[in-house]
Order: C-alpha cells, then sequence, then structure tokens
C-alpha cells in the first residue's frame, strides 16, 4: 500500500514539473517574438524626438540624410533568456535592434543602436560588433531612394543610347511605352572595400524580364552622396568593352563595332510565362489530392508558441535573414536553444561582366523581409494556419506581409514505420504501421529572381529537419559563344549561368542541458582470425569514435573527408542502457566552397568554408555574417573565422554548431520558365542518437496492428477514430493480408 502510495506522489510530482516547465516554455516564447507594429512606431517615434540624432524620412529623396534603415527584436542574451525558461523568472525587457544611416554629416557611417525597454522605450545604447569594427557607409544595402536615383542614371544612358537599343533590341529605356527595358543590378558593388560600382544589367520588361537580357550592361559609380556626381565608368555591349556611352555611340555610327539584332519580339512567345502549354494526360476538370483535418487541428498556436506531438517551441522572423526557432523541446526536454538561418549565397560565373561579377550574398539584401504572400493551396495545403509579418526596412513605418508564414500537418504519405510479418504459408502473424504525420512551418524568401521555401519539419520520432528547397528565374545573361563554359543556352539569346547554393544555419544544441561533447563515428576494417574456424579470417567494419577536443578539430574543410556520424551528447546524462544521451546531425547536401580560402570576396564568407564547425556559446558570436557583407565582402564586421581561431576546448561545454549546406546549379531548358523545387531541396536532420530509451512515437496513437483471431480472420487494433471521415473516405480501415497463387 505504501508502496502504492509513493508511486501515486512520484506520478503526481513528474506531471506537475512537466506542467511547470510547459508553463515556463509559454511564458518565455513571447521574448523572441518579432516586434510588433505598435513597439515598431514606438521605438521610430522615440528615436525621432532624439534630436541629437536628426533623423529624417527614409523616403526623403537626399542622399545626405540620417534615417533608420532597419528595426528588429534585439535577442536578449540566453543565459538571461534561460532564467524565464527554466525557472519561471521574469523576463528580460524587450529590446529593439535599430540600424541608422548617418549620411548627414562629416564622415558618414552606418551605426546600430539598441533600444528601449519596449513597448515604451526611453534610451538608447551603441551596440558593436566583434572587434569593434566600424561599419563603413559604402556597405549599406541599397535604399529604394538610391535605386531611383540610378534610374535616373539609366535613363540618361538610354536617350544617348536610344537608337542602338532600338535597333539592337527593339526596345528602348525610359520615355517608352509597350516596348520598355529594365534593369538588374549585381553585387558586390565593386572590387574593394570603400567602393561603390554596380553592374547593370538592360533587361526586356515583361513577364519574367530575368531571362531577358539584351547584351548591354554598365558599369555606375554612385558612391557620392550627391547624384548628379555619379558617372557611367563602362559599357558593356555585344562582347565589347567602353570606356563611356558616348564612345560607344561614336563607334556605332561610324560602323567600326560588332553591332547585333535580337530577332522581332514575339507577343505570343510563351517563353518565360507560366501559361500552359504542352500536352499532359492528366485530367483538368477535376483537382488534384489535398490535405485534410478530417477530425480538426492537432496542433497549437498561441501567439509565436507552438505545440505538436511533444514538440513545442517559439520562432520568428528575423527581417534581416528570416526563419528562427528558440527553445525547441521534445516532451519538456530542451533539444536546441536556437535553430536559425544565417545567410544564403549564389555565386556565379560567365562571360558577361554582370555574370562574372555577380556574388549574390543574400542577407544584404534583408532576406527576411522578401517572405511574400503564400498562396492557399501551392505554397501551403489549404488547411494551414497562416500568420502576417511586419517588418520595418527602408520605410518609416511598418510593413504588413498578409500571409507570409504557414503551419501546418501533413501526412507524408510514407509510413514512419512498418512491418508484415509473414508466416510463409499464405499467410501473415501480425501487421504493424504508424502513419507518418509532420508538422511544418514554412515561409519563403524570393530575393529578387529566386525564391527560398524555408521549412523546419518536426516528426513525431523525434526528428526535427530543416530544409530549403529552391526555385524562382534562373539568373541569366546575355549568350555568347565563350559563355558556353559557365552555363547552358537556355534561349536564342540567353544564357543560363552557372552557380552554387550555399544556405548557413546556426544550431545551438542543449542536449539534456548545456553541457555537451562532440564525436564523430566512422567505420575502418578490422581483420581477425575467424574463431570457429581458425583457418580462415574475418573481415568487418568496426565502429572508430574521434573525440573532438577544440574547435579547429571540429571545424571541417569542404573537400576534405566528411564523418559518416556527427554526434552531439551530454556526457553527464546516460540513457537507460548505460549510452550517452545524445543527437546527431545528418547531412543532405552536395555543397561545396565556391571561392578558393583568402581570396578577395570569400573574406566575407569564410564559414563557406566548412559544412561544419563546432564553437562554444558566446553572446558576442551570435551571427556568422551581416546585412553588410554584401557590399563590403573584403573586409567584413563579421568574421566567421574569428570564431575558430582562439581554438577553444569543447568538451564538456555550450556548444553551437554552425551547419553549411548547398548545391551546385548548371542551369539547363528545363529551368525555364522556373527552376522547379525536385531536386533542388538540401538541409539536415537532427535525429536522437540514444537520446531516449526507445522511439518516443511509440507513444502516437495512430499506430494500426492487424492480427489474425481464432478463425484467421483479420483483427485491427487501433486507438484512433475507425472511420477517417467523409472528407477523406467513409470505409472503415480493411486489412487482409494473405497471399496465395492464382
Amino acid at each position: 500500500m505504501w508502496f502504492s502510495w509513493i508511486l501515486l506522489l512520484a506520478s503526481l510530482a513528474t506531471s506537475s514539473a512537466s506542467s511547470r516547465t510547459r508553463e515556463w516554455a509559454q511564458h518565455g516564447a513571447l521574448m523572441f517574438a518579432d516586434l510588433t507594429p505598435r513597439e515598431m512606431n514606438a521605438v521610430r517615434d522615440y528615436l525621432y524626438s532624439c534630436s541629437e540624432l536628426g533623423l529624417t524620412s527614409a523616403r526623403d529623396k537626399s542622399l545626405k540624410k540620417n534615417s533608420i534603415l532597419l528595426m528588429e527584436l534585439h535577442v536578449p542574451r540566453k543565459h538571461e533568456a534561460l532564467r524565464a525558461l527554466d525557472r519561471g523568472q521574469a523576463k528580460p525587457s524587450r529590446q529593439a535592434r535599430v540600424v541608422v544611416q548617418f549620411g548627414n554629416q562629416m564622415e558618414p557611417n552606418v551605426t546600430e543602436f539598441v533600444v528601449g525597454p519596449l513597448p515604451f522605450p526611453k534610451s538608447y545604447h551603441l551596440k558593436t560588433f566583434k572587434g569593434e569594427r566600424l561599419i563603413r557607409f559604402e556597405s549599406r544595402p541599397i535604399s529604394s531612394v538610391e535605386y531611383e536615383h540610378l534610374n535616373g542614371v539609366l535613363e540618361k544612358v538610354g536617350a544617348k543610347a536610344k537608337k542602338i537599343l532600338q535597333e539592337s533590341t527593339g526596345f528602348t529605356f525610359g520615355n517608352c511605352t509597350d516596348r520598355c527595358l529594365t534593369f538588374s543590378d549585381i553585387a558586390p558593388r565593386g572590387l574593394g572595400p570603400g567602393e561603390r560600382r554596380t553592374w547593370i544589367m538592360l533587361q526586356k520588361f515583361v513577364e519574367g524580364y530575368f531571362i531577358h537580357p539584351v547584351g548591354f550592361e554598365v558599369l555606375v559609380n554612385h558612391k557620392d552622396l550627391d547624384h548628379n556626381k555619379w558617372t557611367v565608368e563602362k559599357v558593356w555591349y555585344n562582347g565589347q568593352y567602353f570606356d563611356s556611352v558616348e564612345e560607344l555611340v561614336e563607334k556605332y555610327e561610324k560602323g567600326t563595332i560588332s553591332k547585333f539584332k535580337l530577332p522581332e519580339h514575339d507577343e505570343e512567345d510563351l517563353f518565360s510565362t507560366y501559361i500552359p502549354r504542352g500536352h499532359m494526360n492528366t485530367r483538368t476538370n477535376i483537382h488534384g489530392a489535398k490535405l485534410v483535418e478530417p477530425q480538426g487541428r492537432r496542433f497549437q498556436v498561441d501567439q509565436n508558441f507552438v505545440e505538436y506531438a511533444g514538440w513545442s517551441f517559439a520562432y520568428r522572423v528575423r527581417s534581416s535573414a528570416g526563419l528562427q526557432i528558440f527553445d525547441l523541446r521534445f516532451n519538456g526536454e530542451r533539444i536546441a536553444y536556437e535553430i536559425s538561418l544565417q545567410e544564403a549565397i549564389a555565386f556565379y560565373s560567365g562571360d558577361t561582366p554582370a555574370a562574372m561579377q555577380t556574388k549574390y550574398i543574400d542577407a544584404g539584401w534583408a532576406m527576411g523581409t522578401s517572405d511574400y504572400e503564400l498562396a492557399p493551396g501551392i505554397d501551403c495545403p489549404e488547411i494551414a494556419h497562416f500568420v502576417d509579418l511586419y517588418h520595418y526596412y527602408d520605410t518609416d513605418k511598418p510593413v504588413r506581409y498578409r500571409n507570409a508564414l504557414c503551419i501546418f500537418e501533413m501526412t507524408t504519405a510514407i509510413p514512419l514505420r512498418r512491418h508484415f510479418n509473414s508466416n510463409f504459408q499464405g499467410g501473415f502473424n501480425f501487421y504493424g504501421g504508424l502513419e507518418n504525420h509532420v508538422l511544418v512551418i514554412r515561409t519563403t524568401s524570393t530575393v529578387y529572381n529566386y525564391d527560398y521555401i524555408w521549412d523546419f519539419v518536426f516528426y513525431q520520432n523525434g526528428v526535427m529537419e530543416s530544409r530549403v528547397s529552391a526555385t524562382g528565374y534562373i539568373h541569366a545573361t546575355f549568350f555568347t559563344e565563350n559563355g558556353l563554359n559557365y552555363g547552358t543556352r537556355v534561349y536564342n539569346y540567353v544564357l543560363g549561368n552557372l552557380h552554387t547554393h550555399l544556405i548557413h544555419y546556426k544550431v545551438d544544441l542543449d542536449i539534456a542541458g548545456r553541457d555537451n561533447s562532440f564525436e564523430s563515428i566512422d567505420l575502418k576494417y578490422v581483420n581477425f582470425t575467424n574463431p570457429w574456424s581458425p583457418e580462415h579470417t574475418v573481415v568487418q567494419s568496426k565502429l572508430h569514435r574521434t573525440q573532438h577536443e577544440t574547435e579547429r578539430s571540429a571545424a571541417f574543410r569542404f573537400g576534405k573527408k566528411f564523418p559518416k556520424y556527427l554526434h552531439f551528447y551530454n556526457p553527464n546524462q546516460n540513457n537507460k542502457w548505460g549510452h550517452k544521451k545524445g543527437y546527431r546531425i545528418q547531412y543532405n547536401s552536395h555543397g561545396n566552397s565556391v571561392l578558393p580560402r583568402g581570396w578577395r570576396e570569400e573574406n566575407g564568407i569564410t564559414w563557406a568554408r566548412y559544412p561544419l564547425a563546432v564553437t562554444r556559446h558566446k553572446d558576442s558570436e551570435v551571427t556568422s555574417t551581416s546585412i553588410y557583407t554584401q557590399n563590403d565582402p573584403w573586409e567584413p564586421v563579421v568574421s566567421f573565422e574569428e570564431y575558430i581561431r582562439n581554438n577553444e576546448n569543447i568538451v564538456n561545454q555550450d556548444l553551437v554548431a554552425w551547419v553549411t549546406v548547398g548545391f551546385l546549379h548548371i542551369p539547363h531548358s528545363e529551368d525555364i520558365p522556373n527552376t522547379a523545387t525536385p531536386g533542388n531541396s538540401v538541409g539536415f536532420f537532427l535525429r536522437p542518437f540514444n537520446f531516449f530509451d526507445e522511439d518516443p512515437s511509440l507513444a502516437s496513437r495512430s499506430t494500426v496492428i492487424v492480427r489474425p483471431d481464432e478463425k484467421g480472420q483479420p483483427k485491427v487494433q487501433r486507438w484512433t477514430p475507425e472511420v477517417v471521415g467523409h472528407c477523406v473516405s467513409d470505409k472503415p480501415f480493411f486489412y487482409n493480408g494473405t497471399y496465395a497463387g492464382v
């Protein structure tokens, strides 16, 4: 009896602790919630009231102004956040990170401030980067006002070269009606720090203009804050370089250069459009399969706090980079403190100046703010929970992005596990299976031509997947014969340029606590005498474990042998079978380095040297990149290499895994009009490795077991409703299990 009371008390204590843990997780989630429009407006109004800053509208046409470029949440330090998450203590005050462009002063610069407390800010202080690096004004992201002035330069170019453009392309730039040209700008903007020189290529302004280059590119120097002093430094026309538009026009009129004429533009040519064409034998008078929730939703969302099948986490979408999750737990036990997108790059090759200069580093375009509306039934299932997002970037007020994030449960249409146990006599002993349902949180980034689909996927067995799928238009340039060394011809005069995508993630693991260690596991052959047949030998694989004790030893270079198992574990916590509780990172990637080590722009993306690097957690090493790297990769304000240069000990420490995934893309004709997602998805899995005593998805009541009864008839055992629902099927589950000759 006493034993029963002890068990009951222990059960009540466990239940109470579990409830308290959940309350603290939910209580702390708002620490990571993005700024609300009210908070954004309050920060703006407060900073505008600080006369010493001299702030004016971001939309003011002058570049010689002090204005707010970016405003987003300033995430609290980890140890402060954990006091709320693990002890239920008061949350730290919410603060904003604000990027201010000071153009109206003797030495223009970009400065970052931390402003708070919210929602009623009353102070600000300087936010610095590691090593107290200053932000060059030339490294700032380009603004809409600067684009307007660049367009003005191009209109002058278009006027001077109107005859050339009209005769060569049938289109003109500026003062046109239906056959107009537009432009795409290339980055980085120069060849060294302190420059702001941009190659710009002209394109037909038609649907899908990204794949309509016309063979005319100009290099504009727009460093000066007086846009009237901007100059055109180079012109590229039909494979030839000129020092000015005037030189091109003069030589064109004299007939001393190689001219070209594009085929007459055909309005009926669907080349770059989504309009269906061709034949497919699928019926079009009915819709395809759809997801349903036959008895209602099984996940819960409370503001930015999400719960599903044992999982809980908080999320946000950082304006500068994108989707992040915090305080990731399974059954109340933290797996990771933070898993966040850091950067996406696409480095190109080509024969035109624009192509050879293109090295896109997407945080520099405020990748997180390009998360536009998601279409129900296409971008996300119709049943999804949609969320509006708000950003404050290059604006004077918060901007609402309607339905820009979605959360949904789906079936993968493949079992999580199953087994058919044959009796080898035309029947079976049992069948067991579990439907594989997952929760997906999704957003997208349309960074000009490319669309990235960002997913975090949560499985019932304690596995979490991070995945990015690439689609959208390829980055295309004007076709030249030499260009075939750098890509594929996809249209009469269009080359699809080869490029490599790399995506970088921060994975701050807390496996059964903050004190973790890291080992890699490989196999090696062993050769020994066969104990039951001594005249023979046995050759087989044996586990070979390498304990990584320092940051340098845990930084794996692209091009070198990469371990098969990457195991993060708590050396102080065992599971039931005596194994250290751990998780491993499993890659789905075929990325590689994009430039030789130390070569100019490579200095800005030193994280791209490593598919995996493991460091000790530091509050001064929050991100691996910055919004300034795109326009100054040569001397970046954030250098990831410095995170591992001091080679600190990583045994029994708070560890961060920095994960790089990616793929090479050689465009091909099937990329027209758009790159498709199949085969263009990469990412990684977080998989439990002795963290649990058995598969935690055994807790799922979606399991189905079928056994023959005493009469040999199938007997179904299940724990969910027998009939799924009329919207799916009104027929009960049936399973026969026999097999025989016919």
